[in-house]
């Protein structure tokens, strides 16, 4: 099917808005795998966003709302359709009045979160220092990593709904639980998310995010291309511990290997395409299975043609 894309590139254009066309997506994922999106666009303020949303529902064509791709595959094939990526006012920081919420764009990186926090003496966010994700994406999928994780600290988020409505949901209404909230699987889409925080020491915040850092560079493919983690834990223990039991570590199909420093992750050794991280996620989940009846569920998305 051929997609017509007329009124997409003109709105694009009367609205300043930054666009690419073929744009390959290996260069916008931490895995460092997938092809060409036909269109890719930069999307600066919610004027912008709401237009643009408007003309790919009126001309039915498919489009991803993009983060930092740190928990995304795309395929070898790319994204027929565009990919939306926030830029402007979606990647500002501000200290709100109270002196202890934090209101983030969703397309700032948690690095910048964790790092505004901590230079206005700030505590709650220490566990996010290192996961390589934006504010929208963590929401989304309420992000976590030893023992925190954004429901503790989330107060509200503000999103779009598919009719243009702006509604702004405190916590409580979230339904943040494992990897999951009220916006997983669904299209309303998250502008910006405020944290309410709690003054500490300096030094002690500063240290704390140092020793997690120092934790994930020892436990962690910290320097090798990746999605993170690959699976959601499992009821009856860990993903990673079970792979290894089966004999799954280190284990390579084409460029993409079961990571020997940590067997939670599947890192990119170089030329990997979606169609062997596929493979070797099938194998892993097989073997699994077969050996231990637990069947790993991906926590990773998937997009594009297969």
């Amino acid at each position: 099917m051929t997609l017509d894309y007329t009124e997409l590139d003109k709105a694009a254009a009367e609205l300043h808005c930054a666009l690419l066309q073929n744009e390959p997506m290996s260069r916008h994922t931490t895995f460092r795998i997938g092809g060409e999106a036909d269109r890719f666009l930069t999307v600066e303020n919610q004027n912008q966003l709401t237009a643009l949303l408007g003309v790919l529902r009126q001309k039915d064509l498919p489009w991803l709302l993009l983060g930092n791709g740190s928990n995304l595959l795309v395929s070898d094939e790319g994204f027929r359709g565009a990919v939306l990526a926030l830029g402007g006012e979606f990647a500002k920081l501000q200290l709100l009045p109270d002196g202890k919420t934090v209101r983030a764009g969703a397309g700032v990186m948690l690095a910048s979160l964790c790092a505004f926090a901590r230079d206005r003496s700030l505590t709650g966010l220490e566990f996010a220092w290192g996961i390589p994700g934006s504010v929208g994406g963590a929401a989304y999928m309420n992000a976590g990593a030893y023992g925190g994780e954004m429901k503790d600290v989330v107060k509200a988020v503000t999103h779009l709904t598919p009719g243009g409505e702006l509604v702004t949901l405190p916590r409580e209404a979230l339904e943040l639980s494992y990897r999951h909230s009220r916006y997983t699987g669904g299209k309303d889409i998250i502008l910006s998310v405020d944290y309410e925080l709690e003054l500490g020491d300096p030094a002690e915040i500063a240290g704390k995010m140092e020793e997690l850092m120092g934790r994930r560079k020892e436990k962690q493919p910290y320097d090798m291309p990746s999605a993170g983690s690959v699976f959601k834990r499992p009821a009856n223990g860990f993903a990673a511990a079970m792979i290894e039991e089966c004999g799954l570590k280190g284990k390579q199909i084409g460029g993409a290997q079961v990571s020997p420093k940590h067997a939670g992750f599947i890192v990119n050794t170089g030329g990997a395409t979606c169609k062997d991280v596929l493979e070797l996620i099938g194998l892993i989940q097989k073997t699994v299975e077969e050996r231990t009846g637990t069947r790993l569920e991906c926590e990773v998305r998937m997009t594009g043609q297969a």
